[in-house]
């Protein structure tokens, strides 16, 4: 008997060149952007991208370029389309007018990552909120087919009315689930109050950087981990105890480029494990081009909830995929990330704010002893000052001898 292979969604991207986004990012976006598709399940065709001053308000990309993608989508029977900005509720309806296709923007993918990867009733309660709340400004898109039935007695009155009762029932829900969330966030406080006093380790940074792995060694539990974006939505926190000092440390959500509003705030009881912790571990993907592009936009969102000010490790992940062209001594080309070497990250960060910075490989096992080292000896200063007349007997000969 054979069976049934499942049918892969198929998808184009789009997106724009403009005066604050330059070609190259354009493109580093759109990766990123086909990186979410894939995560969501969509096999990606083709990139489309439109040099333009601002986006078009009305079709967000011009006609010309609309028509371009209606050829290629009609021809090579796509399914779907993606668009790398969010749009709005009239140009969502002007697009599908032409396309006649789905069509979807940046948001709504990742609410639908959130809503393929949440497992708990938590984070299924968050994600529900998130797409609710998205969902409000833009019911009139489920109300064109209405707009065919030209010259109707009645028409318009029954469609506007539909509306108002389909905005009604998504606000009751959206009140229903904020109701539940606020009894989550109670729960979580509780849990956390039953935590003790121990200092709090959050793990942060851009999604797909490595965190869930780098939990899963340094506290011996098993997180799920993939090579994909956002496969981590639930909090985890661990007990870990390094040289005889113990402490609490939490693995989140990852963060990402124009994260939806809707979902930092409806994933504030998971994003209160960041703020209430007392050291970040802020992990970073070395081997990505534009990684320091992700440490600002994770310090961005880091200070939007009000967590941007706490002591940080830097924590560059995946050296063993670092690749780097070497520059000769008489080679004039300009100096790039391209062909700045490893040991030069590792001095320029380590000597930037006087902030502990760490090049390891979570994979191979690199470096991970001095991970621990510097982790002792920034918990081991909180701990001092929490617990100023404990009778803790810190273990000076575990960082002394840590590497042998």
């Amino acid at each position: 008997m054979i069976e049934n292979s499942p049918i892969t969604e198929t998808a184009v991207l789009v997106g724009l060149i403009t005066k604050n986004q330059d070609e190259t990012k354009a493109k580093e976006y759109l990766e990123e952007l086909a990186f979410l598709a894939d995560t969501a399940g969509a096999e990606v065709k083709k990139h489309f991208l439109q040099r333009l001053e601002l986006p078009n308000h009305a079709t967000f990309v011009g006609t010309g370029k609309l028509e371009e993608i209606n050829e290629y989508i009609k021809s090579h029977d796509i399914g779907t389309v993606i668009f790398d900005d969010d749009l709005s509720p009239t140009q969502l309806r002007n697009i599908e007018k032409v396309l006649e296709c789905k069509v979807l923007d940046r948001t709504f993918l990742i609410l639908d990552i959130f809503a393929k990867r949440a497992q708990t009733a938590n984070a299924k309660t968050q994600v529900e909120l998130a797409q609710c709340q998205y969902m409000l400004p833009r019911l009139t898109r489920m109300w064109t087919h209405l707009e065919r039935q030209r010259g109707g007695i009645g028409m318009r009155g029954p469609g506007e009315s539909q509306i108002e009762t389909d905005r009604r029932i998504i606000l009751d829900k959206i009140a229903f689930l904020k109701e539940q969330l606020v009894k989550i966030d109670k729960q979580k406080v509780t849990q956390r109050k039953n935590r003790g006093r121990l200092v709090r380790v959050a793990l942060v940074g851009y999604t797909n950087v490595g965190k869930s792995t780098m939990m899963n060694l340094l506290s011996k539990s098993e997180v799920f981990a993939e090579n994909k974006l956002f496969a981590t939505l639930d909090t985890t926190v661990r007990k870990m105890v390094v040289g005889n000092l113990p402490f609490l440390l939490a693995d989140t959500v990852g963060f990402i480029r124009k994260l939806p509003t809707q979902l930092v705030e409806s994933f504030k009881s998971t994003l209160d494990e960041v703020r209430e912790s007392d050291i970040l571990m802020h992990v970073v993907d070395i081997s990505h081009p534009g990684f320091e592009e992700q440490i600002e936009v994770v310090n961005r969102t880091l200070n939007e909830i009000n967590a941007g000010d706490k002591p940080t490790i830097y924590v560059f992940n995946k050296i063993d995929a670092f690749t780097h062209v070497e520059k000769h001594e008489d080679d004039l080309t300009p100096r790039n990330k391209s062909n700045v070497s490893l040991e030069e990250w590792e001095a320029s960060w380590m000597a930037k704010n006087n902030t502990p910075s760490l090049f390891v490989s979570a994979l191979l096992k690199q470096n991970i002893e001095d991970l621990k080292k510097t982790l002792y000896e920034e918990v081991k200063k909180i701990h001092i000052q929490r617990f100023p007349f404990n009778d803790f007997l810190y273990d000076e000969n575990w960082t002394a001898n840590v590497e042998q």
